[in-house]
């Protein structure tokens, strides 16, 4: 199954999360198929930024959004 999720970059203390396509068993940080988009949970502006074709191109395809990716989805969709 294909998944939409965070994977954490960055340094201690100062998180950074690129929003990936990947394989449902794959780890965490692991291998994915595609970048499409990036979080920054300590900015205060535009914090999450999204590949909009790209996302729409993967949920079309079947791919399952985390609750997390959904919810910051709804939040920034117009930060695009």
């Amino acid at each position: 199954m294909i998944v939409i999720r965070l994977t954490r970059r960055g340094a201690k203390k100062r998180p950074i999360y690129r929003i990936v396509v990947a394989n449902q068993e794959s780890p965490r940080d692991g291998k994915f198929i595609e970048n499409i988009g990036t979080y920054q949970p300590l900015k205060k502006e535009k914090a999450a930024i999204f590949k909009k074709d790209r996302m729409d191109y993967w949920l079309k395809c079947g791919a399952q959004p985390s609750d997390t990716i959904k919810n910051l989805y709804k939040t920034f969709q117009k930060a695009v």
